[in-house]
């Protein structure tokens, strides 16, 4: 893997190399190097399959976090990269033609955190949250509780337990 990071930084400016595990390593990069690194990792470097593409809302800092996790299968390793963009009005361009299976994952993050995927087919349309008119529900500033005292009714005899004490009480009903 150190092999392969000092290859790409050399190209592409990446952050520091972030080994989890023998075969797992996240790098970041800017959002101007991400296609050509991606394009680079599938077409040169054998990570052919597009294991997940995900967010993280870093409601502080004002950004999104994408992550993308690519394999490569010959060589048995995964290496995540990550790219930050801004929260307001968040644009990612897609990467729809270099993975289909990326317009899964960028519809779902449309909806979920309101990321928009420009040209990837079919991202306006619902797709798990039909009609949903509220802020994108992913979203750290999403107030859950909120949401549920205005659009469902409060069912009388609903009791919340400390988890701990309710197993407890469960696995020791006499105390000992």
């Amino acid at each position: 893997m150190n092999e392969l990071y000092s290859k790409l930084k050399k190209l592409f400016a990446l952050s520091a190399l972030d080994l989890r595990r023998e075969d797992l390593a996240f790098v970041g990069v800017s959002v101007e190097y991400l296609r050509p690194l991606l394009l680079q990792l599938r077409d040169l470097e054998g990570f052919g399959h597009l294991v997940l593409l995900t967010a993280v809302d870093w409601l502080e800092d004002g950004e999104f976090q994408l992550t993308y996790l690519l394999c490569n299968r010959k060589r048995a390793i995964d290496l995540g990269v990550k790219v930050t963009i801004p929260r307001e009005d968040a644009t990612m361009h897609s990467i729809h033609d270099i993975w289909p299976t990326a317009e899964t994952y960028q519809r779902e993050l449309r909806e979920m955190f309101g990321i928009d995927f420009p040209g990837s087919p079919r991202v306006d349309e619902d797709f798990i949250l039909e009609g949903w008119d509220d802020i994108p529900p992913y979203r750290r500033d999403f107030d859950t509780k909120k949401y549920s005292e205005e659009n469902f009714a409060h069912r009388p005899g609903r009791e919340t337990s400390d988890p701990a004490k309710h197993m407890k009480e469960q696995l020791y009903p006499d105390g000992e």
